[in-house]
Formats: structure tokens, C-alpha cells, sequence
């Protein structure tokens, strides 16, 4: 029995610049997280006396997240890193969806090979382009490269384009889930970042009660600001993280279900028109 021919697949995505833009991504984040620390909430102007080793003037936010501590600027990194791997993500995937909406796309195709006409679902992916378009394109190439191959059955050739547009998928989809780890991480190291903070703060103002005689009121606090700024900022950016990734995760779970819609029709109606 002659072997199926070799499947027909996508190319694969070079996940070399991924790497690069994301090690370059993170960098930049802490670099501008900690300008912002330094430079724009511990500017004298926000503090009495313009100095930002006094108290910061009453109702000034800025100077309030200055005294929250070298933790903050960690943690304002992690949720610019957030914000910049959400839009990147969100810009990859919609270029994978193609130009199109994706379910009219893969009625398209269902209607282009109910009636028989291959290349007019061909036709439909170069519209389409995008990740998806192309694993579909690569199991219809399949379609029309085994209808002419006298060497094997129907069965063989089904199962000759199911493996084609399963390699295919294989190849196209991991990409889009490059960086998503990034975004799950932060989850975690957000809220443990912000209750590293809270603790430190809490130290401080247990600090400020241990002191002989009457309390210091200033660094009880300052202790008790540092604590509750930390939270504030470690809950916003794991909040964000958990948002962006349950989004982009059901993106690409949309994604797959309509390849895996599209590509059942095609091995199904080869085998319906081939018997």
C-alpha cells in the first residue's frame, strides 16, 4: 500500500523576534516604571517644602505613590507590561482572524465546497487572509492534490487532509499564544508583589507603635500608606492581567473552533463526493 504524500503546511512563525520584542518590552517597562517613580511622583513639587523626603501635600496622589515605597515602581512596570503585551497580542490575533469576520468566512467556504467548487473556497482564503485563512487554504491544496493521486483510497485521502490541516494548525496557532504566559505570570506576581508591599508597610507602622512613649504618628502612617498603596497597585495590576488573558484565551479558543468547523467540512465533503 503506497504512503500518503507528505501534507501541505503553513508556514511556520519565526517566534525568534517574539523573543526579542518581548525580553526588549519588559526592559523598557521597568526603565519607564522607574522614571516615573523617580522623576514624576518624587518630584519635589508634589512633597511640603519641595522636598521629597517630607510628606507629600495633602490630597497630591503623586506624592502619596512616591511614599508607597521602592516595591511601587516594580509594580507599576508589571502593569505597563500588561498594558503593552495586551496591545500586542490584541493587534497578532486580529491579524490572524484576517480581514473578514471569520464565521461569515468559514459559511463561505462551506457553501463554496457544498457546491463543489474548490477553488472558489481557495479564492475565499486569499480574501481572507490571516492565520486562520491559511490553514484552511493548506487543507483544501490538500483536497485537490489527493483527487488526482490514483494511489490511495477515499479513506486514506480523508485522513491525508485531516493531517494536513491538523500539522497546519500546529504550526499557524501556538503563535498566537506567544507572550500570553507573560500576562498569566503577571496575575501571580502582581498580587504577590502587592502583598510583599502591604507587609513591609505593615512593618513599618508596627515600627512606629514600638517607639518608647507616645507613638510616632508619622511613620504609623506613612506605614499604613505604604501598605494600602501597595494592595491598591498589586490588585489593579493583576485585575488587568486576569481580564486581558481570559479575553485573548477565549479569542483564540474562537479561532480553533471555526478551523476545526471548517476543516471537519472539508474532510467531510471530499469523503461525501468520493465514495
Amino acid at each position: 500500500m503506497a504512503n500518503a504524500p507528505t501534507p501541505t503546511t503553513a508556514q511556520k512563525e519565526n517566534s525568534k523576534g517574539s523573543g526579542i520584542f518581548a525580553g526588549l518590552a519588559i526592559v523598557i517597562c521597568i526603565a519607564i516604571g522607574w522614571a516615573l517613580f523617580l522623576f514624576v511622583m518624587g518630584d519635589g513639587s508634589n512633597f511640603e517644602g519641595g522636598d521629597n523626603a517630607n510628606q507629600p501635600i495633602p490630597g497630591n496622589y503623586f506624592g502619596m505613590i512616591y511614599k508607597g515605597g521602592y516595591i511601587v515602581p516594580f509594580l507599576m512596570s508589571m502593569f505597563l507590561m500588561v498594558i503593552v503585551f495586551s496591545i500586542e497580542r490584541f493587534f497578532v490575533i486580529s491579524k490572524a482572524a484576517g480581514v473578514g469576520n471569520v464565521d461569515s468566512f468559514v459559511r463561505k467556504v462551506q457553501s463554496s465546497l457544498a457546491s463543489n467548487n474548490v477553488d472558489a473556497a481557495i479564492s475565499e482564503c486569499d480574501k481572507q487572509k490571516g492565520s486562520v485563512a491559511a490553514v484552511i487554504k493548506s487543507g483544501l491544496q490538500k483536497y485537490k492534490a489527493v483527487e488526482i493521486d490514483p494511489s490511495m483510497d477515499t479513506e486514506q485521502k480523508c485522513l491525508a487532509i485531516q493531517k494536513d490541516i491538523e500539522e497546519a494548525t500546529a504550526l499557524e496557532m501556538p503563535m498566537l499564544e506567544q507572550n500570553l504566559t507573560i500576562i498569566a505570570t503577571l496575575v501571580s506576581v502582581g498580587t504577590l508583589g502587592g502583598l510583599l508591599g502591604t507587609v513591609t508597610g505593615m512593618i513599618k507602622a508596627f515600627a512606629g507603635l514600638a517607639t518608647a512613649g507616645a507613638p510616632d504618628q508619622a511613620q504609623l502612617a506613612n506605614g499604613i500608606s505604604e501598605a494600602l498603596i501597595n494592595t491598591a497597585t498589586g490588585i489593579a495590576t493583576s485585575l488587568f492581567a486576569v481580564l486581558s488573558y481570559n479575553f485573548f484565551t477565549s479569542k483564540i479558543d474562537s479561532l480553533t473552533y471555526s478551523i476545526d468547523e471548517a476543516g471537519f467540512s472539508i474532510v467531510q465533503t471530499y469523503a461525501a463526493t468520493h465514495k
